[in-house]
């Protein structure tokens, strides 16, 4: 009996290591699949990692690039304006130097005009002299070139150069302008010349 039950026990005992053998390797394989899909998740990862800080260097150099351009921008805007008013300002003075060439020219028409006050009006020179005068104040009336009322007028050290000071001959003049040496013209109402004055005192 005790023979019988030590043969069933070997004949037995292959079987389970065939069945042991087989869990074994279904174990195995079951464990390298998991391997195989670990490996493909961190594979997946890192690519997922790449992915976003490609979108994320990608958005950054949008947002320079879009500051850079809006900065740009402003400053051609600036530069428009800048350009837009210095060639409005050169229109508007553009011809400063020659009308205040001009204006010694009409200072002598003045002193010759001053000059031909005892010449009878119908004197050909004296009217010659007058014609000329007259285009001359025109043509700088239409340059916007004013004469600056001096005479009689309170001094003012914005429009007006003292040259001397005398004593007032009433007191009303006192303070004001009793001869004007020199006309003063403003060019679109900034002064070109000063008018060259005497005070009374």
């Amino acid at each position: 009996m005790a023979e019988d039950k030590n043969i069933r026990n070997e004949q037995e005992a292959p079987v389970n290591k065939e069945s042991t053998e087989e869990k074994n390797n279904t174990a195995s394989e079951e464990s390298n699949e998991d391997q195989k899909k670990n490996k493909k998740k961190a594979e997946r990862k890192p690519q997922k990692d790449k992915r976003e800080e490609k979108i994320e260097s990608l958005e950054n150099e949008l947002a320079s690039i879009s500051d850079k351009h809006l900065r740009l921008q402003a400053e051609f805007d600036n530069y428009r304006r800048r350009t837009l008013k210095e060639k409005a300002e050169l229109i508007k003075s553009g011809g400063e130097n020659i009308l205040m060439n001009i204006l010694p020219v009409i200072d002598d028409f003045d002193r010759a005009l001053d000059s031909m006050k005892e010449i009878d009006d119908d004197n050909p020179a004296k009217q010659g002299t007058l014609l000329i005068y007259n285009k001359f104040r025109e043509f700088l009336k239409q340059n916007n070139v004013k004469e600056i009322d001096a005479l009689k007028q309170e001094f003012d050290c914005e429009i007006h150069e003292a040259v001397t000071k005398i004593p007032a001959g009433s007191y009303d003049l006192k303070g004001k302008n009793v001869d004007v040496i020199q006309k003063g013209y403003t060019l679109n109402d900034k002064v070109i010349r000063f008018a060259k004055v005497v005070v009374g005192e």
